[in-house]
């Protein structure tokens, strides 16, 4: 697989066979992460590879918080305030693509609180990945850790393993932090699910749409 094939071949699964994966293809995917490049070299991504039981007590607590009303609160802000166009509309077709695929109609609020919990259990992966940097470090680390990311999706995606990056994961900084025994004032940047894709899940037959180049790019000669 070539890093274009494996760039349009990822796809964020929400739905993975329950089987573990071996570690050694962890080590694998981590260390070719590794190489990603970071302003001047600070590579400040620490990441936590959560599974067994560590992973069960944790989903529980988080998806358990999550179902009596506590909504968390991540260490930064992932979205904006106000949700303004193009931003808004392709927010709404990605919700709307999941549901309607889903069956899960407007008016089923369980059926949408059930989906969104299992945000929560890292969609029932064997591995949940969470990503931390020191408290001083600031926005020029999270773009070295979007190339980071970035680099474990495509390591997974040759290996035969299958993602999906979550903001959502990093709702719960401070429990978290206390059940993994990280410093309360480091930075939860997100998590991600990990390992094999369950390609006869309805959940993971459908894809967002990209846009064409056109509308992003501009050329200047």
């Amino acid at each position: 697989m070539n890093v274009i094939e494996a760039l349009k071949q990822r796809k964020s699964v929400r739905a993975f066979l329950d089987k573990a994966v071996e570690k050694e293809k962890i080590t694998t995917v981590l260390t070719a992460a590794g190489h990603a490049p970071s302003g001047v070299n600070t590579q400040p991504w620490q990441v936590a590879v959560v599974m067994g039981e560590t992973k069960r007590k944790l989903q529980m607590q988080i998806e358990s918080s999550f179902r009596e009303g506590d909504k968390g609160k991540a260490d930064y802000r992932y979205y904006p305030d106000q949700w303004v166009e193009p931003y808004k509309s392709r927010r709404v077709a990605c919700g709307l693509q999941m549901y309607s695929t889903l069956k899960v109609e407007r008016e089923d609020k369980q059926g949408q609180l059930n989906l969104w919990a299992a945000n929560y259990r890292a969609f029932d992966a064997p591995v949940m990945l969470l990503f931390f940097m020191d408290a001083c470090m600031q926005t020029g680390s999270f773009i070295d850790y979007g190339i980071f990311l970035q680099s474990i999706m495509l390591a997974a995606e040759e290996q035969g393993l299958a993602t999906c990056p979550q903001a959502s994961l990093a709702d719960y900084p401070v429990m978290i932090k206390k059940t993994l025994n990280y410093p309360q004032d480091s930075i939860l940047v997100c998590g991600m699910s990990l390992g094999y894709e369950d390609k006869s899940a309805l959940i993971n037959s459908y894809r967002t749409q990209r846009e064409e180049i056109s509308v992003f790019t501009r050329y200047y000669k």
